[in-house]
């Protein structure tokens, strides 16, 4: 339970500081005080809502939780705690956590109840809650939830194959065509890697040919004069040796192009210029003769692919086939187990309507197409007709007995429940069957209410009073007479009347 709460610099509080016991604890003052305002100050606390006090304590006690991951054994006390400066640092027992890991922690020992969200009526949510019931009711339903969930994964991803072959088999010949044309067109040209760069080499060759064999031709004189070069070097008595290896390298090369040159005779180059704009079409498209093949080799393969497509297609429906039978007999086990669970949520429910004043909630599944939880929908009755023709006291008083219900499943013993108006706009008899409720609920949950009736807020553990004056806002817990003149006030206005005292004072007895 809460044991105490502090906070500082909250909008229209200055500061606050409360201590709390077990039981019903009810929030009541006049229009435009600060009682939501208030209660989002505890919510932002657990991460329900977004924390805009410059400091917020909350110590809880008694709670049988064991947490490893923030060193929580049972018996422990937890303090949760927000700052606020630049950003707000979340803290679980002085240990810094994220808002989404608080939150999580949370929901195991807190449930928020407003009647304005009606989520919890949708089929998805109840067939949730309904999953959770049925995992208390038999220990096997979690076994069989994640087979389901499992097959379910893979139906999906086989299906989406499946339709990706069917759409592609109306493409099919299309997309033949064009593979089968993108290679037709590079195997025309059966480029090889580096044949680009040596057909260059040839080209400028070529292109010089007639100079190199005219500067040879001038150059070649000096073979008629090497042996006065080396009668001179002997007169000087040097060794000529140096100069008959230059003489004879030069001779070389000069033989070795001519023999070059019958080679480059007989070259096309006609048929070089066109290899080399052919191959240079396809360096600009892929980049390099490399990856043109490489592309080559890709649509060959979709090519096979689309020539296997038939097979591939038969052996996807064959597994589909088998996957469909295992996820329909998973669904029928999850509708057997969900259907034990309604009817112990139709009697849970029941439990609390008869002190509701309301006949008879029927909760039933109906088939629905199969999506992520199974072949299930559920339908909610209320004395044999559909919620969208009952009145708001009836669907209010309805929802207060779904969710009391929901709280006893969902969060830990001697968990904590936050509700926000709970009695608004109900009748005095429809408010005393609520506070009747509330009242057995408070002797396992500590209940946080805001409350415009006097038949709750007189049924309360402890009240406490939102006043505002100066635009400063303030709360206090009442003592035994400061109860009876606030109810007074609830029933009667401002102007109290000894009338109000009295019934105020009976409700209280």
């Amino acid at each position: 339970m809460i044991a105490r709460v502090y906070f500082e610099n909250f909008l229209s509080f200055e500061k606050v500081d409360l201590e709390f016991e077990k039981g019903l604890m009810v929030f009541t003052g006049p229009s435009g005080a600060g009682k939501s305002i208030l209660m989002e100050a505890f919510l932002s606390l657990f991460a329900y809502k977004e924390a805009k006090a410059k400091i917020g304590e909350i110590v809880i006690e008694n709670q049988n939780i064991e947490n490893e991951n923030f060193m929580i054994e049972q018996g422990d006390d937890i303090v949760l705690k927000a700052v606020k400066k630049d950003k707000v640092r979340y803290f679980i027992n002085n240990q810094t956590v994220s808002k989404r890991n608080l939150l999580e922690f949370s929901q195991t020992l807190v449930k928020f109840l407003h009647l304005k969200d009606t989520s919890d009526f949708q089929s998805a949510n109840l067939i949730a809650f309904l999953d959770k019931l049925a995992a208390i009711q038999d220990a096997n339903f979690a076994q069989i939830k994640e087979e389901f969930d499992t097959c379910f994964a893979q139906f999906k991803a086989t299906e989406k194959k499946l339709l990706k072959i069917q759409n592609d088999e109306k493409q099919l010949e299309e997309l033949k065509e064009f593979a089968s044309f993108e290679i037709n067109k590079i195997a025309a040209i059966d480029p090889k890697v580096e044949e680009y760069e040596e057909l260059n080499s040839l080209k400028r060759s070529l292109s010089k040919k007639d100079k190199i064999q005219d500067a040879i031709s001038s150059a070649s004189a000096i073979f008629a004069h090497t042996h006065t070069v080396s009668q001179a070097l002997e007169l000087l008595e040097v060794d000529s040796g140096f100069f008959d290896e230059a003489i004879n390298e030069v001779n070389n090369q000069f033989e070795k192009f001519n023999d070059s040159l019958n080679e480059l005779e007989e070259v096309n180059i006609e048929y070089v210029l066109d290899r080399i704009e052919k191959l240079s079409s396809l360096q600009k498209k892929f980049g390099s003769i490399q990856a043109a093949l490489e592309y080559k080799q890709q649509k060959e393969q979709e090519l096979a692919s689309y020539e296997n497509i038939s097979f591939e297609k038969v052996q996807l429906q064959k597994e589909f086939k088998q996957l469909q039978e295992t996820i329909n007999h998973s669904c029928e086990q999850l509708t057997l187990k969900r259907k034990e669970a309604a009817i112990e949520l139709t009697k849970r429910i029941n439990h609390y309507l008869e002190q509701l004043y309301l006949n008879h909630a029927i909760v039933e599944l109906v088939p629905i197409p199969m999506d992520n939880t199974g072949k299930d929908g559920v339908n909610f009755k209320l004395n044999g007709v559909n919620l969208q023709t009952i009145s708001s006291g009836e669907f209010n008083r309805l929802r207060l007995a779904l969710l009391t219900v929901m709280s006893e499943i969902q969060i830990v013993d001697n968990g904590i429940l936050f509700l926000d108006e709970i009695d608004a706009n109900l009748s005095g008899k429809e408010s005393s069957a609520i506070a009747k409720v509330l009242s057995q609920l408070a002797h396992s949950y500590q209940i946080f209410a805001i409350s415009h009736q006097p038949q709750l807020t007189a049924s309360a553990t402890g009240h406490f009073l939102v006043d505002k004056h100066n635009g400063v806002s303030t709360v206090k817990k009442l003592t035994q007479e400061e109860r009876t003149a606030e109810i007074a006030r609830m029933i009667s206005g401002e102007n109290i009347t000894q009338e109000a005292k009295d019934f105020a004072s009976n409700l209280l007895k």
